[in-house]
């Protein structure tokens, strides 16, 4: 019986010491793996890819019944409005009918002018789509976690999109997992060309929904409106890719408002455009 007591006295001892130091030993744990980022960044991005590999099959596990029970709602909520859907596609095919006559006769003059001047075609394009798993979306990180990696043909530089735009591009990749930098993240920065007047500017992320436009020439006539589109400087991207529009310009500052709705992005299509890219090795793993 004395046995017994003590052995519960040390453990409880013991626990009260844990509980009193946990902090500590967390802040002791947290520097370490600071210091260890600081002195092997690679090494730690590896670890973090081999990990992230780790927990996106549970993530996926998790992630699909949630995306079975909003679709239900969304197909429910879609059924009630489908008369009016119906009209409003009708209407559409009727507009859409008038342009295929018009596309196939630009189609036609576009042709004989490439032929002409014997232009060369853009590389072909391949992709891979992606269920998002995972989103940090807090103040100071604005990334996704996608389920593709580099077994799937994903690769790092690869542009991330969704039907209405650019999301980002494709900036750690394992062999099951990728993390996509989006637009909105502070340490995003890509080359974009305002549609109308084809001011090149830097499209900069700051945390929020809305990046700003740097660098823009002197005099630069933006109004809100104006399309941003993809630019190819640097070889990041190809020319074009929509991205948004400018949202209002107050003090010489531009701020753009995306196309794409955070709220449901719950697919990526990751783009290997065959294109160089700004840094060397960005189309290695």
């Amino acid at each position: 019986m004395k046995l017994r007591g003590g052995s519960a006295l040390r453990l409880a001892s013991a626990r009260a010491w844990l509980q009193r130091f946990t902090f500590a030993l967390l802040f002791v744990a947290a520097f370490a793996l600071m210091l260890l980022g600081r002195a092997d960044g690679d090494l730690v991005q590896r670890a973090r890819a081999t990990l992230a590999d780790a927990v996106v099959p549970i993530l996926d596990g998790v992630a699909q019944p949630l995306a079975s029970i909003r679709q239900a709602y969304d197909n429910a909520r879609d059924f009630v409005n489908l008369r009016a859907e119906n009209e409003a596609l009708r209407q559409d095919q009727e507009r859409l009918l008038q342009w295929q006559v018009v596309a196939r006769q630009l189609e036609a003059e576009n042709q004989g002018l490439r032929d002409l001047l014997k232009l060369v075609p853009d590389p072909s394009s391949s992709f891979v789509t992606a269920r998002v798993v995972a989103d940090n979306g807090g103040a100071f990180v604005r990334t996704a976690l996608v389920a593709a990696g580099y077994r799937d043909g994903v690769r790092r530089g690869d542009a991330a999109m969704t039907g209405e735009g650019l999301v980002g591009r494709v900036v750690e990749v394992g062999q099951r997992s990728a993390r996509i930098l989006l637009l909105t993240d502070i340490n995003s920065r890509i080359p974009v060309v305002v549609e109308r007047t084809r001011d090149q500017a830097i499209l900069a992320g700051d945390n929020s929904d809305n990046p700003q436009l740097l660098y823009l020439p002197h005099g630069s006539s933006l109004v809100p409106g104006d399309r941003i589109v993809s630019s190819t400087a640097g070889g990041a991207f190809p020319p074009g890719l929509p991205i948004g529009i400018v949202g209002s310009v107050q003090n010489g500052v531009a701020v753009v408002s995306l196309f794409v709705n955070w709220d449901r992005l719950e697919y990526l299509r990751l783009v290997d455009y065959h294109l160089p890219g700004v840094l060397d090795g960005d189309r290695s793993p």
